[in-house]
This record gives C-alpha cells, structure tokens and sequence, in this order.
C-alpha cells in the first residue's frame, strides 16, 4: 500500500516523471554549495518513488489502507533534555553508543551496531512540505492530509515527532525540524554559512558487521560549532537539525573483524552541563555532567562542518 499526496500536487500543479536525473532539490544543492558532495544519508532521503503523478510514501504494509510508514518511534538517544528509558537501559551494554574522546585511538576496538536504517521516508518535493502544515496545534489538518487515523499507532508517532519539533532546545542549542532538503540547506547555511560548508555522514561497506577498531587516519574535521542532523519518524522525511556549540566533530576510519571499512563521523561534546544528569550517555559511561561525551553518527544522520 502506498500513500499518495494527491490533492496537493494537484493545487499546486507539481509533475515529476520516473527517471529525471536531476530533481530540484539536487538543483538548489548545486547552486547553494556548488563544491560540496551530497553525502549518503542526503541521497537515500531525496528520490521519492514516483507513479501516477503522484509523489507516494511507501508503507511496507500492504494490509493497512492509509498507513504511511511511520511506526512507534523511541525516544532518540539525541535529545539532551530526556532521561535513559529502561528500554535504553536494558539494551546491549557492549554496543559502544556513547564514548570517550581519550578512547578514541588507534587500535581501540568497538562494538558498533551500523545495520540498515529502517526509516526509509523520503523527502518531498519543496512546494509539497511547504502546504502541510507541522506543528501541534495543526495535528487534526495534519492527519486527515496525511490519511491517518487519530486513533492510531502512526497518530501517536507523527504527534510525538511534532511534540520533539516544537519543544525548546536546551540552553546553547538552535534547533530546527527541516521537512525539505532546501529547509536543511537553509538552516544549516543560516547557521555556518555557505562557504567551505563540509556535508558529511557516515559510510559503512558491511552493515552487519558489529566488531571494529579504529584504523590510522582519525582527522578532525571543522571548528568548534556544527549542525547536525538527524533523521525522524514521520510520514515523509523530515530531520531534527540543531547547532551545537563546543564540539569537536572527527571522520574515524574503522576495519571490522572481516576486514571490511567504514568511515564513521564521530562527535564530542565538550559542554555537558546542561544534559539531564540521568541521560543515557552519563549512566553507560558513568560519568557526571560536564565531562566530554563523544559518540558516532549513524547512516541516516548528517553532520554539517566549516572546512578548516
């Protein structure tokens, strides 16, 4: 079953064809930040599936008329202000989730979980997101657009991921929900400008291999200020973008037990004290706010950079 945005393309007199080598999106990517490289995680979100006309969300069931793809989220491990769920806590104690930046040298070994990212929701169009509404006070539009039952599991989940949107950052953080790729763009430029901007995510060769050490050639890459952003549960795609101040971000070669590479971007925060005391990084690693916390992006995440 898919979901398709119909009447909106409609209003707005949108037509996509299976096939087109350069989206808009990739168009304003090029004319923004002409000498920076899309990175993965960008082009895994941005080809929509076309048929009919319409840009469809694929739902993977085919037994829920109306679903669009989105399941029961957990609350990310990124959101500073929110305390270790016992699911969290309970999790594999050996998966490296969070480290610390002394630890981060060569021949460290790391048990690092890269398999497939699930949320496979795609960008729509620009003109597309810009119609649908996305905040709280809008949720009852927001569905019936969408074709989602208040009442359901996909409700509760598109309601959660506005409720994280629309909520304050913790002190010394600039957040932003992008529901486009040019809103992404526009934010992170806002934020670093657009000259010598480095896009970056991390690249995994076998996605089921667990066991890594760190190789030679871990570079630090920019200054001391990112944007970074991460992917949500949602209907289509939409990312949590936030700059941080008082960070060091670092490419960190990885070998994996068969051999296999992967370059992981890695982030270290160096300020803390405003992370709830009980979040999950100072229980795994038992330390107290304050204390640099670092840890790796996954595939579906992007680091935004200033080149040095």
């Amino acid at each position: 079953m898919e979901f398709y945005l119909l009447p909106l393309l409609g209003i707005l007199s949108l037509t996509l064809t299976a096939g087109d080598s350069d989206l808009p999106s990739e168009i304003y990517w090029n004319s923004v930040l002409p000498n920076t490289p899309m990175p993965q995680a960008v082009k895994n979100s941005l080809r929509p599936g076309v048929s009919k006309g319409g840009v469809s969300v694929s739902t993977g069931h085919e037994e829920k008329p109306g679903y669009v793809g989105v399941t029961k989220a957990k609350k990310p491990i990124f959101f500073y202000r929110y305390a270790a769920t016992e699911d969290q806590l309970h999790a594999d104690p050996s998966v490296a989730l969070f480290f610390l930046e002394k630890d981060m040298r060569l021949g460290t070994k790391m048990n690092l979980d890269f398999m497939k990212n699930t949320n496979e929701a795609t960008f729509l169009p620009h003109q597309v997101a810009t119609s649908i509404p996305f905040s709280s006070d809008k949720l009852p539009e927001i569905l019936d657009q969408l074709s989602v039952k208040p009442e359901s599991v996909e409700a509760e989940t598109i309601k959660n991921t506005i409720i994280d949107c629309d909520r304050p950052g913790i002190k010394g953080e600039e957040k932003y929900c992008a529901t486009s790729l040019e809103s992404m763009i526009d934010f992170s430029t806002s934020k670093l400008g657009n000259k010598g901007v480095k896009a970056v995510s991390t690249e995994v060769e076998n996605k089921s291999q667990t066991l890594y050490r760190i190789a030679a050639g871990v570079e630090k890459m920019g200054g001391d200020v990112s944007v970074v952003c991460h992917k949500m549960e949602y209907a289509y795609a939409v990312f949590y973008c936030h700059k941080i101040a008082a960070t060091r971000a670092y490419m960190v070669p990885l070998v994996g037990r068969d051999g296999t590479k992967a370059k992981a971007v890695a982030l270290c925060h160096t300020n803390t004290k405003e992370w709830n005391p009980k979040h999950l990084a100072f229980q795994l690693l038992k330390v107290k706010p304050g204390v640099p916390i670092c840890h790796f992006l996954t595939q579906d995440q992007i680091i935004w950079v200033v080149s040095k």
